[in-house]
């Protein structure tokens, strides 16, 4: 990827991919976010320059320069997806880390976010628009849907299916086989040990469903 990018979305997320894209000397073009009170400040040497929405800017993406959404919130980042599908007909790149480590077998699909000491092991499938942060373990045969953020330093054993949108807290540990269904919430440091259903939260050593 030759060409500079534009990150949408100048949060703590931005500021991380922007320093993952420089670590392989790919050039910031800028940011846009939708807090004005950001517009034209520098985040480095790098200029938040409007909001995500701005034609002005948005008209260099797939011409000039590449585009990835920075942003945690999934209703603001599918909608921040959309605006690039629809108007630039194009898909958000990946922000992978220099010191992550994916299996040549592995398959990672578009505008994930792979940070620091991430492994990916063989044959694992990652879908779209993901966030993997520090030190996270994918072992081999996983399957990761869309929209997912799996925490600092958490475990997805072998052969896990973890469907779209779930949300895994850091230090989590699926164990291998289990499925999360879509939607799911695994709090922090939990490890599960069995199948989660769609839109449960589960929470502890073994897991087990938060009551609403």
């Amino acid at each position: 990827m030759d060409n500079p990018v534009i990150i949408l979305g100048a949060n703590g997320l931005g500021k991380a991919a922007k320093e993952i894209f420089e670590s392989h000397e790919i050039v910031i073009f800028g940011f846009l976010d939708d807090n004005k009170s950001l517009h034209n400040a520098e985040i480095g040497d790098v200029s938040v320059l409007g909001s995500t929405t701005d034609d002005g800017y948005l008209k260099y993406i797939g011409k000039k320069c590449q585009a990835f959404v920075a942003e945690d919130n999934n209703t603001a980042r599918k909608s921040m997806v959309k605006v690039l599908n629809d108007r630039r007909k194009v898909m958000p790149v990946n922000a992978i880390h220099s010191q992550a480590y994916i299996s040549s077998s592995a398959h990672i699909g578009h505008g994930n976010f792979i940070n620091a000491g991430v492994t990916i092991g063989a044959n694992a499938k990652i879908e779209s628009h993901c966030l993997l942060h520090a030190n996270s373990v994918i072992d081999f045969d996983v399957e990761i849907g869309e929209y997912v953020q799996i925490g600092a330093g958490s475990i997805i054993g072998s052969s896990a299916k973890i469907e779209s949108e779930v949300f895994i807290g850091s230090g989590a540990t699926i164990v291998s086989g289990v499925t999360i269904e879509k939607g799911a919430r695994i709090g922090a440091g939990s490890v599960v040990i069995s199948d989660v259903s769609k839109g449960d939260t589960v929470f502890g050593n073994p897991a087990q469903p938060i009551k609403k």
